[in-house]
């Protein structure tokens, strides 16, 4: 069984590494965030001094960072993977950031004779914890075929969707979707329950039909019990989208419905509410209309 190192523990990394060590894969971590480390180090992970240390020690590196910045510096930087890594491994960047940056990170690694991979994944912490994650990857087909056995251990779903970038361009499609599900969502609720109507009786009474969506059923649940817990943070949505302007600004692609969201979630975020979940997108809406959308007292 080829080793794997794993870099980045936080709210969506951890849990994917505990669910590799669930299955038996020999498991090197690291993180700045030395806590994370040790709890993965007591369920039998080997400690990581740095991402070089990691490298070093495996055949597959897996990393799961914050945005593009995050992942240049764990990866290209003083005492990063670049550093120690093998020839002949394979790099697997889970993170959601701009394609780009993927392929710039890809073409340095190619010098060291490392193939690159971008995967980010869809389905936040609840999936992350269950293993049921929804993979996008980019890169060669050879380097995905010889890790999708390990990210099915994450995912239950896992694409290969063409070559490095386009994982985390689908990605960015992605994330446009479930701003808009949301920001529709919110809508639609505010104006019902403004209305008068139960919105828990409007969700039972739509949500098999063509309005009906995973992101209805997610998150609406949530909101009828004011629960803005974080499961993906609007301060994270906003990074993606954030890339998807980027990105559809280089390529000459208006996008104004993602520029209303992003706008939206920004005035959320000067409002204190940056670490809500993105199901939190509703409470802009409900401020509006002076209407909170929740479960109706019997």
């Amino acid at each position: 069984m080829k080793k794997i190192g794993f870099i980045g523990l936080g709210i969506m990394g951890k849990p994917m590494a505990k669910n590799l060590l669930k299955t038996g894969y020999d498991l090197t971590v690291f993180d700045i965030n030395n806590d994370a480390v040790e709890e993965l180090v007591t369920l039998g992970a080997a400690k990581g001094i740095s991402s070089k240390d990691v490298a070093s020690k495996t055949d597959i590196i897996l990393t799961m960072l914050p945005n593009s910045p995050h992942v240049k510096e764990v990866i290209l930087g003083k005492d990063g993977v670049i550093e120690g890594v093998k020839q002949g491994s394979v790099l697997v960047d889970m993170s959601s950031i701009a394609p780009l940056a993927s392929q710039e990170v890809s073409e340095a690694l190619l010098k060291a004779g490392v193939k690159m991979l971008d995967a980010p994944v869809s389905g936040g912490e609840p999936k992350a914890i269950d293993g049921t994650l929804a993979f996008m990857v980019g890169g060669p087909e050879a380097a995905f075929n010889e890790v999708k056995d390990i990210l099915s251990v994450m995912g239950a779903s896992v694409t290969h969707v063409g070559e490095i970038g386009s994982g985390n361009t689908t990605k960015l499609a992605n994330q446009i979707i479930v701003a808009l599900n949301i920001a529709a969502m919110s809508e639609a609720m505010v104006l019902a329950t403004k209305a008068g109507v139960d919105p828990e009786k409007v969700f039972d009474a739509i949500k098999g039909g063509l309005a009906g969506s995973t992101v209805l059923n997610a998150k609406m649940p949530l909101v009828l019990d004011g629960n803005f817990k974080p499961g993906f943070r609007i301060e994270l949505h906003i990074k993606d989208l954030m890339n998807a302007l980027d990105t559809a600004h280089e390529l000459g692609v208006p996008i104004p419905l993602t520029s209303n969201v992003m706008e939206t979630m920004q005035a959320l975020k000067v409002d204190g509410h940056a670490k809500d979940d993105h199901g939190g997108i509703i409470q802009f809406y409900e401020n509006l209309a002076k209407t909170k959308v929740r479960k109706f007292r019997k």
